[in-house]
Parts: C-alpha cells; sequence; structure tokens
C-alpha cells in the first residue's frame, strides 16, 4: 500500500476525470489521499470529497501564495472550519512560507497564527516551505505544538533535515527526487532514518522526471517510491510499508 501524503484532487483541473485519476492510482497500489486545501474557497471542496470517499483525508489551511485572498476572513472562516469539522480532518495545512513571494512580513503573520490554530485544536501542520527552512524550522520551535507534521516538498540540506525531525516533523518527498541533478536532495534522501520521510506528488503540479509538461497525479507517487527505493538500496516494497506507517502515524490515520 502506498500513500500520496500531499495531492490537490480538488483542483479544477481533475473535475472532468477524477474518477479516473483515483483509479489509476489505486492500480498502482495507491489506495489512500491526503487532500490540503490552499484557500478559504476551497475548504468546503476538500471536505466534500473526504465525505465522498474513505481512500481521502483532508487538511485545511491558507497558503501562502493565494495570500490577497485570506485576509482576516480567510483566518475566521479556518478557526470556524477547523472547530465545526474536527473530526473530518486530519491536519492543518497547506500553510508555510514562500521566500519567491512578496509581502514576508504578512505570509509570517499568516503562518504563525496557523500555527496557533494547529495548537489549539491539537492538528499536525502541513508546511509549504521554499528558500525558508533554517527560520521556518525556528518558528515551528517556537510554536511549541502538540503535535508535528509534513514538511512539504523538502529540498534542504542534511542538517535542514535533521532540525526538522528533531521537532517532530517527517519530509515530503515528491518530483524532486526522481531528477539526477538534485544530487544534495538525493544525498539526504538516502541517508534518512526509515520513519523520516513519506512519499507525495503534489498532483498535479511537481511533475516527476520524463513527465515536465503533464499534469502529475496521484498514481506517480509508485514512481517517487521506486527512486526513494534506489537511492536507499531498499526494495519497493518496504519504502511503501514504511512511509504509509510513517503517514498513520503522523497524521493518526485509521488503520
Amino acid at each position: 500500500m502506498l500513500i500520496d501524503s500531499h495531492c490537490h484532487l480538488d483542483f479544477p483541473v481533475f473535475a472532468q476525470d477524477r474518477d479516473a485519476v483515483i483509479a489509476r492510482a489505486v492500480n498502482e497500489s495507491v489506495s489512500r489521499f491526503v487532500v490540503p486545501s490552499t484557500t478559504m474557497a476551497s475548504f468546503a471542496d476538500v471536505l466534500e470529497l473526504v465525505q465522498s470517499s474513505p481512500r481521502i483525508f483532508g487538511a485545511l489551511g491558507l497558503h501562502p501564495y493565494f495570500l490577497s485572498e485570506h485576509g482576516e476572513s480567510g483566518l475566521a472562516a479556518l478557526h470556524q472550519a477547523l472547530d465545526q469539522h474536527a473530526g473530518e480532518i486530519v491536519a492543518l495545512g497547506e500553510c508555510g512560507f514562500d521566500a519567491r513571494l512578496a509581502d514576508h512580513d504578512a505570509q509570517w503573520q499568516l503562518f504563525e497564527a496557523q500555527l496557533s490554530m494547529a495548537r489549539e485544536f491539537s492538528l499536525p501542520v502541513i508546511v509549504h516551505c521554499v528558500r525558508a527552512n533554517d527560520e521556518v524550522a525556528k518558528r515551528l520551535k517556537n510554536a511549541r505544538l502538540t503535535r508535528g507534521g509534513i514538511i512539504h516538498a523538502f529540498a534542504g540540506s542534511q542538517v535542514q533535515a535533521e532540525r526538522f525531525l528533531e521537532l517532530g516533523f517527517v519530509l515530503g518527498l515528491g518530483g524532486s527526487v526522481t531528477y539526477p541533478r538534485a544530487r544534495k536532495l538525493r544525498g539526504v534522501v538516502a541517508s534518512l532514518p526509515e520513519d523520516g520521510f513519506v512519499l507525495e506528488t503534489d498532483s498535479p503540479d511537481m511533475p516527476l522526471q520524463g513527465f515536465q509538461g503533464q499534469r502529475n497525479e496521484p498514481a506517480r507517487v509508485a514512481e517517487v517510491a521506486r527512486s526513494v527505493a534506489s537511492l536507499r538500496e531498499s526494495t519497493l516494497e518496504a519504502i511503501s510499508e514504511t512511509t504509509s506507517r510513517t503517514v498513520q502515524r503522523i497524521l493518526q490515520l485509521s488503520a
């Protein structure tokens, strides 16, 4: 069994063939999907997916990329949704910080407000972190969360990886690990503890080596698993088993 720990099946690009996309994934032994929201407008879509299938697990959060769409109303809507749907979601996310985007101060404020909610509701967090691993780790430590979470699309150094692990987080590994040019990341992957990472696609984004220019799909988490197995001199079966167990532990998914 494989779990795609981060895919956006609620996005409109999947509206016409979502059932077929899920079926292709299941055919590749990907049997569970974690779908994080990005805006308050997407909360309802994520919750609808969760209610439609026992294979789908949802997270609610406000992504830094859509900062202009959130505001105070976004945070209020998130708090209300977390309160009303506590038994239906498994994490707060996707939240975080992206150094490529503008309004850094506003991004940090949004991130820290969501970390406070995660602590209040005792939820793990799914963290978007781009070119800010050290500062994000510092703020996660200061937040004193009751649970850890997942660092989505990790692309940092060995030292940064170890710091996130010490804070109770695991690293989300996706399409980037399939590229031979990602030597630093692939070196980190080879040395991680077996319970220190999970697999993801970030569908429809983050295309894998050989699939550039195509819509990404959860079925390709199997290719990510094969790349990780090769880097770690392991087997697909072992990587599938350990990463699925880690997702279940971090997000407290039912067996």
